[in-house]
């Protein structure tokens, strides 16, 4: 894996920041991407380089084409070809029923998790096939099957995320491309805490006894997954849909 350059998007905290430091624990030269906030990337950044490993922060809305095609060039002139993309930014909706969501809340929310990761993953292929290796993981959620009220565009950016990596994976296999699909369950992240405060309770971890394996999943359990989808030990998996949810919630 030492050879390897990985692009995590959305890598500044939460699922993508634990992403970023287990792919750099095994020697990969991570892009730490963010958008708005520079200091958690940068100090991710500054932690991995204490531990001996590479990574350099990128600010770029992965919504945006002319700012991921920016970031990819600066990526490949900084650490090389990405090897490994893991598109994880994603954003939530504002709760509103279909009849009332505003269009424009449609559209920054597929903007991030259905464009973004098409832009990113059309940029990184190509080289990826000259190459006849690489990885591509989306991280997306049970939203995309289970379809929640209220929340119609993050479903929607999901679910399209999704048939983007398997359609990927049929055509990439052939140059040695996989793709594959990874589905947090209710996670210790931001987006988790406020799940949790819509249950009426002020810590996550008081909705252990509801997850059938006893626990909230954590970033570094989804950080795991992609380790492993990313690894030689993986070579024969794609188009694939995994699920690191602790048995489920109830």
């Amino acid at each position: 894996m030492t050879s390897r350059v990985a692009l995590v998007s959305g890598s500044g905290r939460g699922i993508g920041r634990a992403i970023a430091r287990a792919l750099a624990e095994d020697g990969v030269s991570v892009a730490v991407n963010y958008v708005k906030r520079d200091e958690p990337a940068n100090e991710l950044v500054e932690e991995i380089r204490g531990r001996g490993g590479t990574a350099v922060a990128y600010g770029a809305s992965v919504s945006d084409p002319d700012e991921c095609r920016e970031m990819v060039t600066s990526i490949v002139h900084d650490l090389g070809d990405v090897d490994i993309l893991v598109n994880n930014a994603g954003v939530s909706n504002r709760p509103a029923l279909v009849a009332t969501t505003e269009l424009d809340d449609l559209a920054r929310v597929m903007a991030t998790s259905a464009y973004g990761s098409y832009h990113l993953s059309q940029l990184v292929v190509p080289g990826m096939r000259e190459r006849s290796r690489g990885h591509i993981v989306m991280i997306s959620s049970q939203s995309a099957v289970q379809h929640h009220p209220y929340g119609a565009p993050y479903n929607m950016a999901k679910a399209a995320q999704e048939a983007l990596a398997f359609t990927l994976a049929h055509e990439e296999a052939k140059h040695g491309i996989r793709v594959n699909v990874v589905v947090p369950g209710l996670s210790n992240t931001d987006l988790g805490q406020r799940v949790a405060k819509g249950s009426r309770v002020d810590d996550i971890h008081e909705l252990n006894h509801r997850v059938a394996l006893g626990r909230v999943t954590e970033p570094e359990d989804v950080a795991q997954a992609v380790r492993f989808l990313v690894s030689d030990a993986a070579d024969q998996i794609t188009g694939q849909r995994l699920v690191v949810d602790g048995g489920g919630f109830s």
